[in-house]
């Protein structure tokens, strides 16, 4: 065997090892967002969901901006550093303080941004606070994940945050509905700061005689736009639609469509769940000029999570009044948004793997794409719903109007992404498999059979419906589709030496 190929196989085999680790950390995140789900329909109700979905997507996207793009830049600058790493994350996390500061400032002086639809009262004003602790828990995992600690992540995103929230929205419910959710959510940023940091520092330390450093930190923040750029244009590809409904619907509508959302985003924390190991395996191919080596692993990861956004996408929507009932019966008229959001993580899972190597090869044109397509999702969004509003169409089926163009969006972009990057590489980076067909046709023909039963069996739809359409689906693809690599993905499960993967040869310099 090659040098090449022994590189490229033990590339493989640590994304695989962080794979089955992250897969382990989503399966914990599913388990524990479900509760939060039940407890937020059921006893705040869709009113108080949606106000504080709006709330949360403002904060959450001046989270995002304040790290700088730091979540992926920050490999690359510990990589090319000359300084000990400890002084340039704590320079990292100074630039996240200053402009989470100013984040908070702005949002808590013009608190209407986050609620555009509804009066401000109780401790409305008071959320972007928690801004701060969002961003520095970003920057923390960021920094571990360069060691290629990927426990630190599952346990703050896939334990700690989301059982906390569930936690918390159900015991403040018992005294304030009005401000429960927005407190449940402060404790939960706050619970993931603690589980991020306390890994962070027993990593990297306290810098000794350190002192943020103006130039350095100008220069980190402006190398760094391209890359918050692109953040915050992917993660507002995906919540863009939120707002939009909250300029043009009642927060009931917004409620609806928010389950509906968090359902549909499960599917997504596959994808992020990959990017703590994902980024420092490319950038260990770039800096030895191995693009053969990045374009198999974009095709690699692309297909296992293409592969499992599919059949998570089967399960969520062919029963999908069963699961959006589970939320609450006022929920169910979500479904029609559900399939159409479980649809559009499917088709936007290889642009988004491919962004994981434009970023770092074609930042700027990666940032144009993303630009004109979310332009064009957002035009296509009001156009859907002022078209279906003219026909008169149910508010229901208007407010899924933002849904198809998520999808429609998506799709294009991992077109044109993909194209990019192959040309960039001078090698294919398309995942797609046609086992894929063959198995969602067979698990949506099993799942048919199921939906086919009469309303007073509905409880069988999820019970023996779900685990059905997986196996079958699962059958197909490990019998037509999976290769010795893919299959290493199901080696063993992760154990204590799969928590912190051993680094990749000797850093970038």
């Amino acid at each position: 065997m090659t040098a090449d190929a022994s590189a490229q196989d033990q590339h493989i085999d640590t994304l695989a090892k962080g794979g089955r680790t992250n897969i382990a950390g989503f399966v914990l995140r599913l388990l524990a967002r479900i509760p939060f789900l039940f407890i937020a329909g059921r006893l705040y109700g869709p009113d108080l969901v949606g106000r504080f979905a709006l709330a949360v997507l403002v904060v959450e996207i001046a989270a995002l901006l304040a790290t700088l793009g730091l979540k992926r830049g920050l490999a690359q600058a510990l990589a090319s550093a000359e300084r000990p790493h400890a002084c340039v994350v704590w320079d990292a996390l100074a630039v996240a303080f200053i402009a989470s500061i100013a984040a908070s400032a702005v949002l808590c002086t013009f608190p209407q941004i986050m609620y555009p639809n509804s009066a401000i009262t109780g401790l409305d004003r008071w959320l972007p606070c928690i801004i701060v602790a969002i961003a520095w828990s970003d920057v923390s995992l960021a920094a571990l994940a360069y060691r290629l600690n990927v426990k630190a992540a599952v346990t703050a995103r896939a334990v700690v945050e989301p059982w906390t929230i569930s936690i918390a929205a159900w015991a403040f419910s018992f005294f304030t509905t009005k401000d429960g959710l927005v407190l449940a959510y402060v404790a939960s940023m706050t619970a993931a700061l603690i589980a991020s940091i306390v890994p962070f520092l027993r990593s990297y330390g306290l810098p000794h005689g350190w002192s943020p450093h103006v130039r350095p930190l100008a220069a980190l923040a402006r190398s760094n736009m391209p890359l918050a750029g692109a953040d915050a244009l992917e993660w507002g590809s995906r919540n863009v639609d939120r707002f939009i409904l909250g300029v043009m619907f009642e927060p009931k509508i917004v409620g609806i469509y928010y389950m509906a959302q968090q359902v549909a985003s499960l599917p997504q924390k596959l994808k992020t769940s990959f990017d703590p190991i994902l980024g420092p395996v490319i950038t260990q191919s770039l800096a030895n000029d191995d693009r053969a080596a990045i374009a198999n692993q974009v095709r690699q990861v692309a297909f296992w999570i293409m592969a499992a956004q599919g059949g998570l996408a089967l399960m969520g929507s062919i029963p999908g009044e069963a699961v959006m009932g589970v939320v609450g019966p006022q929920f169910v008229a979500g479904t029609a948004a559900l399939g159409f959001l479980l649809a559009a993580e499917v088709l936007a899972s290889t642009g988004a793997v491919c962004e994981s190597a434009l970023v770092y090869t074609a930042r700027h044109r990666n940032l144009i794409i993303s630009i004109v397509m979310l332009a064009f999702q957002i035009a296509l969004s009001f156009a859907l719903i002022l078209a279906m509003r003219r026909l008169e169409w149910p508010r229901t089926w208007q407010a899924a109007g933002p849904a198809v163009a998520l999808m429609v969006s998506v799709g294009l972009t991992s077109v044109f992404k993909a194209r990019l990057l192959s040309a960039i590489l001078a090698a294919p980076v398309s995942p797609w498999r046609w086992p894929l067909v063959w198995a969602g046709l067979a698990a949506g023909l099993v799942g048919a059979l199921f939906t086919a039963l009469p309303p007073s069996l509905e409880w069988a739809e999820l019970l023996f419906g779900e685990p059905a359409i997986a196996s079958v689906y699962l059958f197909i693809l490990w019998r037509y589709a999976f290769g010795p690599a893919d299959r290493a993905l199901f080696g063993k499960m992760p154990g204590r030496e799969e928590a912190t993967l051993p680094h990749l040869g000797s850093p970038i310099r």
